[in-house]
């Protein structure tokens, strides 16, 4: 298989991917309603039910996202390699006559043959350093059921309901939400940023 076609398989599953995620923050939005719902039914299990159920799927929204910027990374290095292919091509002429600059000693010869070469790898240098940079901002998210419960506290105030749960000492209410919500917002950015370089 070519690496054009690869190319094209990256992109399409990293879309895939950014669909899935989208897919699960309007399950976990849907969620959450349930939450409300039964809160103000008084019907504490069925909510902690929803409310696993909505941490799970704004998990699932993250790991695709991360999954997501994984594969556009990889894409834009398969990317570089088909630029760097054809840069190759092109610089089969520069090659040749390559011998014959260093051999003259020329010096101003020999800066615009070296300028030459290093405009063609400050793309692959930039790409990958943008590869780093999205692979150590992923980072884990909190527990579940400190989620769960920190959950609950939140829908519970917004449907101006009062909630008799046993939090562990030190707990605060929407902390957890926050991380994740904040951390998928980084990731997006990282995202719309590496789309736009491709």
């Amino acid at each position: 298989m070519s690496m054009e076609k690869h190319l094209f398989n990256l992109k399409f599953a990293a879309k895939e991917l950014q669909r899935n995620a989208k897919k699960c923050d309007k399950d976990e939005k849907t969620e959450k309603a349930k939450v409300k719902k039964a809160i103000q039914k008084g019907n504490m299990e069925v909510a902690r039910i929803h409310a696993e159920n909505a941490i799970r799927q704004k998990n699932q929204s993250v790991t695709y996202l991360r999954m997501g910027a994984r594969v556009e990374a990889v894409a834009a290095r398969v990317q570089t390699a088909v630029t760097m292919n054809q840069v190759t091509k092109s610089m089969a002429g520069v090659v040749k006559g390559m011998d014959m600059t260093l051999k003259s000693m020329n010096l101003e010869k020999i800066s615009a043959l070296m300028d030459k070469f290093e405009r063609q790898f400050e793309t692959l240098d930039v790409q990958t350093a943008q590869m780093e940079d999205t692979m150590s901002s992923s980072t884990t998210l909190t527990t579940p059921q400190t989620q769960v419960d920190s959950l609950l506290h939140e829908l519970a105030d917004e449907a101006g309901l009062d909630l008799n749960l046993e939090l562990p000492e030190g707990q605060m209410g929407s902390v957890s939400t926050t991380v994740a919500s904040a951390e998928q917002d980084e990731l997006s950015q990282r995202l719309a940023r590496l789309r736009e370089q491709m």
